[in-house]
C-alpha cells in the first residue's frame, strides 16, 4: 500500500519489517539518515552539520549486521535510479569486500540476504538470473 505518494519510503518500511522477521533476533537493521529533504536555508545548514558529523555521500539506506556479515541495501522505487554518489559508494564498499544490493521489494531484500550467505529464519524466493 502506498502512503503519501512515497513509494520508496513505503518499500523501505516493508523491507525493514520483513528483515526483522527473517533475520535472527540479534541482527541489526539500521537506517542511515543521509540527507535533509528541505532545500531552504535551514535545511542546507542542517545538511552541512550532518556532513561535518560524518554523513557520507551516497551511503546506502539500510545496513544489515548479522552473524559477522555486513550488507548495505540501497532501496529504490520500481523506476528509481542510483545517483553518481551512490554508484561511487557501491563500488567502494564492494572493493572492500562488503555486500551491497539494490533492492526494490521485500523479495529483492530477502534474495540479497540469501545471495550474501546470511542466516535467515525464512526461505527466500527463487532468484531470477539476468540473461
Amino acid at each position: 500500500m502506498t502512503r503519501r505518494a512515497t513509494p520508496e519510503a513505503d518499500a523501505q518500511r516493508a523491507i525493514v519489517q520483513a528483515l526483522r522477521i527473517a533475520l535472527p533476533r540479534d541482527a541489526i537493521v539500521h537506517h542511515a539518515v543521509n540527507e535533509i529533504a528541505a532545500g531552504d536555508r535551514r535545511g542546507r545548514i542542517r545538511q552541512s552539520i550532518l556532513v561535518g558529523m560524518g554523513v557520507h555521500a551516497g551511503f546506502s539506506d539500510l545496513i544489515v549486521l548479522s552473524g559477522g556479515r555486513v550488507l548495505f541495501l540501497e532501496v529504490k522505487s520500481q523506476t528509481g535510479r542510483l545517483r553518481k554518489s551512490q554508484e561511487v559508494f557501491r563500488d567502494t564498499v564492494l572493493a572492500q569486500g562488503f555486500g551491497w544490493a539494490l533492492v526494490r521489494s521485500v523479495d529483492d531484500a530477502l534474495g540479497a540476504l540469501a545471495d550474501q550467505g546470511f542466516t535467515s529464519r525464512v526461505r527466500s524466493p527463487a532468484r531470477r538470473v539476468a540473461p
